[in-house]
């Protein structure tokens, strides 16, 4: 049975184009420095997000961990929004892999306020951790894209006091499309930045850590430590190539999808969606005023051949990718008058 997927972004599945590089991709020891392929895609890498090397990792969970592991001291604090990937959806590695503290701070939607971060640094106590890291996220996992406004500010405050950015970009492509920018230009605002190759972009597996040369080269190191040397990764590579020259150019597809399923949902009685929040790919919405059982609309959805997940702090989440189409959108509107109908 053929399923419209909208739980993430994360389902999609390789290309023709993917497949067909992935076969044909040289390959040799990654860990040794001899593949070809891989050196490719972290040049190409490190040349789209403005920075002077790259680094192919496994994952988004592992780039960002990586990056923490790099730039920080055991002990050292983190500051981060009390809402982002790093904090609600990283099973705490950072107090497993780092050894750090992560101290959260209020996100007024996925936008950090520069005073409270100024107020949140450490000062020199013996009783303090040293502020290690500031973390950002862009476009957030609400859905949102930060302001190149609030990032400039936060950068320039971390520069300030000698304290390094780390910027989770996991979509930062979609943030790239809606602010209609060059990924370098959002990344212009951080030491390092992590992005997803198979985030909406149809990679199998992987992602990138970006960042200044020495770095990558610290991170390299912690990625051997990590377990993360993946020896002839050339026939993963080859998919992120494409992933990165040809994917990320039709992501306002997908944005549109979005925007159009929220639309049509928010037509529907008892649905809340806030359109305003619609900046990506992401429909967040509320039925709770339908009286719907949100388990039960889990199963409904699933037997008219649509996967969604369950509820998360009492919002759904819709994904649209790219084998999402707009005659899928429509079909899933249908299928949720249907269901709130019985």
């Amino acid at each position: 049975m053929h399923f419209i997927d909208l739980r993430s972004d994360t389902v999609t599945l390789p290309t023709d184009q993917m497949r067909e590089a992935m076969f044909k991709a040289e390959v040799g020891d990654d860990v040794y420095g001899d593949d070809p392929t891989v050196k490719e895609l972290e040049e190409y890498a490190a040349h789209i997000s403005g920075k002077e090397a790259a680094l192919f990792v496994p994952s988004g969970t592992f780039g960002n961990q990586l990056a923490l592991f790099t730039h920080c001291r055991r002990g050292d604090e983190v500051l981060l929004g009390d809402d982002c990937h790093i904090v609600m959806h990283e099973v705490g590695a950072a107090s497993v892999i780092a050894g750090v503290q992560l101290r959260t701070l209020s996100s007024r939607k996925g936008e950090l306020d520069p005073e409270e971060i100024r107020r949140k640094i450490r000062g020199e106590d013996i009783h303090y951790p040293r502020t290690g890291l500031i973390c950002l996220e862009n476009a957030h996992s609400n859905g949102r894209v930060v302001s190149l406004e609030n990032m400039s500010e936060i950068y320039s405050l971390a520069k300030e006091y000698g304290i390094p950015v780390h910027l989770d970009g996991a979509r930062l492509f979609n943030a790239a499309v809606h602010l209609e920018k060059e990924a370098a230009e959002i990344s212009a605002f951080c030491d390092s930045v992590m992005f997803c190759l198979s985030k909406g972009l149809c990679a199998p597996v992987g992602s990138m850590l970006a960042g200044g040369r020495d770095f990558i080269d610290r991170a390299r190191k912690g990625r051997k430590l990590m377990g993360g040397g993946m020896r002839q990764a050339g026939i993963l590579a080859a998919a992120g190539l494409v992933a990165l020259k040809e994917m990320r150019q039709r992501l306002k597809t997908d944005h549109e999808n979005a925007l159009l399923l929220g639309t049509e949902l928010s037509k529907i009685p008892g649905i809340a969606v806030n359109l305003e929040d619609i900046h990506i790919n992401m429909v967040f919405f509320d039925v709770s005023r339908t009286g719907v059982d949100k388990n039960k609309l889990v199963q409904g959805f699933y037997s008219k051949g649509i996967k969604i997940n369950p509820p998360e702090g009492g919002m759904i989440r819709f994904v649209t990718n790219y084998w999402v189409s707009r005659e899928d959108i429509f079909y899933t509107v249908d299928v949720m008058k249907e269901l709130l109908s019985r």
